[in-house]
């Protein structure tokens, strides 16, 4: 069977390789998890639920290990340490939530009646997880899946070979019985069929929109539910009352941090007229004081993309734009680690427009392109400019304009001086080329189960 190869971004070196489960391994993995299944199901609510929180703080505990692993496989500076808090922020809010949003919703309970519509797991969930944010992304759905009675399969991505491992690692040693949550080392023809056959009761995939595509065309006639995130172009507007310094703070750090791989990370800004001029140089200051370096060392702050290929898509957008007139206001110079692979040097565009690539296709790196507007409407059309909607950045003191601005825009959440934040407690959820269903919250529960209905007549006459 075939390798997979994690190539390391630091070096190039191939820092580690798992061979490749044939079908039929594949296949004795899925039977293991649907016979474990019902039996972890009948264990009580709380018994799981702890289970999961020992699983994560296991996991807590093997930071020394999992950190520079990360910045091994895909480059993140060891500097932030890793993604311990939105893995536990998640972890912890679904815990406190799952008693409730898995209750059942009581109808009638009477002499003559019992009415009620209850959760049950769907049975097998697989999670095919990126490499972007490997820990928190998979725990999304690892934990409330989980916690409602299914079994998991865990398929992680080449780049972050070793979180799968880590994550099952840490679950098991805290107690989760084996078969209930299982690693899977998978290519893509055994994949597709695994999902074909219709192994699983619900996928949840997050990655491109082709690798949605292509789960899609897989579990054609199946039934098999699947929850999609795809690709983002997240745009931020910034209106005229805007706190100017925190608009470029967080919106630059939205945009560049984790050498801007991220899902919900701004790709474009629409600046009012009136603080355009102040807001570019704020943010082409802010970018250039990164230090772009190996991650494995603690004063870098920028690290490399996680491989070498992903950067050469955020050259070629660069360079498009500029030969049809956009500038590019980051000093070069000021990054002489920038290599022409995997290392890149941030940068901030302005004179774009929406003929450009830049402003349309996803980037996935850190660049941004900032545009002038003159109004609401504008920046409206804008931002809805896009075949892709995940989140949305608004910024201005007035809740109520930003909440019927954000009711028109095309977007899965809508933030408000904000940008680049999964909150646990809303859910997270895309449209259009962005993909559908929704995690966490208690409609991440709901998309894990599935209703059932007991009509209980208790008298005959």
């Amino acid at each position: 069977m075939a390798m997979i190869q994690c190539i390391s971004p630091v070096d190039g070196s191939v820092y580690a390789e798992r061979q490749a489960l044939s079908l039929d391994a594949a296949k004795e993995v899925v039977l293991r998890a649907r016979k474990a299944q019902k039996a972890w199901a009948k264990r009580p609510l709380e018994e799981r639920v702890q289970l999961v929180l020992k699983g994560a703080a296991r996991l807590n505990e093997m930071s020394d290990t999992v950190v520079p692993e990360l910045a091994w496989q895909m480059g993140r500076p060891i500097k932030y340490g890793g993604e311990y808090k939105g893995f536990n922020e998640r972890s912890n809010y679904v815990a406190s939530i799952a008693a409730d949003a898995l209750a059942p919703l009581v109808v009638e309970e009477s002499e003559r009646f019992e009415r009620r519509i209850e959760r049950e797991p769907h049975g097998v969930v697989f999670v095919v997880a990126p490499w972007n944010y490997p820990y928190m992304t998979a725990i999304n759905t690892i934990a409330p899946a989980l916690m409602a009675g299914n079994t998991v399969v865990l398929k992680h991505a080449s780049q972050t070979l070793l979180v799968g491992e880590r994550l099952v690692q840490a679950f098991i040693e805290a107690g989760v019985p084996e078969d209930v949550f299982q690693n899977v080392f998978l290519d893509h023809e055994t994949t597709s069929a695994l999902i074909a056959a219709g192994s699983f009761n619900f996928v949840n995939f997050t990655g491109s929109v082709e690798g949605g595509r292509s789960m899609e065309r897989a579990a054609a006639g199946t039934f098999t539910g699947l929850g999609l995130e795809l690709g983002g172009k997240d745009p931020g507007y910034v209106m005229e009352d805007a706190d100017l310094e925190a608009a470029v703070d967080t919106l630059m750090d939205g945009a560049t941090y984790n050498s801007g791989q991220c899902c919900c990370g701004i790709e474009r800004v629409y600046v009012h007229e009136s603080l355009y001029d102040a807001f570019v140089e704020k943010s082409v200051a802010w970018v250039s004081n990164y230090k772009l370096g190996n991650p494995l060392d603690p004063e870098t702050s920028l690290g490399p993309m996680a491989n070498k290929r992903f950067a050469k898509v955020v050259r070629e957008q660069i360079a498009d734009a500029v030969s049809k007139g956009a500038k590019a206001l980051v000093d070069p110079k000021l990054f002489p680690q920038d290599d022409g692979g995997a290392y890149l040097a941030p940068q901030v565009l302005v004179d774009v427009d929406h003929s450009m690539a830049f402003m349309r296709e996803e980037t996935f790196g850190p660049a941004v392109g900032i545009m002038k507007v003159k109004s609401d409407e504008e920046a409206l059309a804008l931002m809805n400019d896009s075949q892709y909607g995940l989140t949305a950045s608004l910024w201005t003191r007035d809740a109520e304009r930003a909440s019927r601005l954000g009711r028109e825009i095309e977007t899965g959440t809508v933030f408000m001086n904000r940008a680049d934040y999964l909150d646990p407690a809303l859910c997270w959820t895309g449209v259009k080329e962005t993909g559908r269903g929704g995690s966490l919250s208690i409609i991440g529960f709901q998309n894990l189960t599935r209703p059932k209905s007991f009509h209980l007549k208790k008298v005959t006459a």
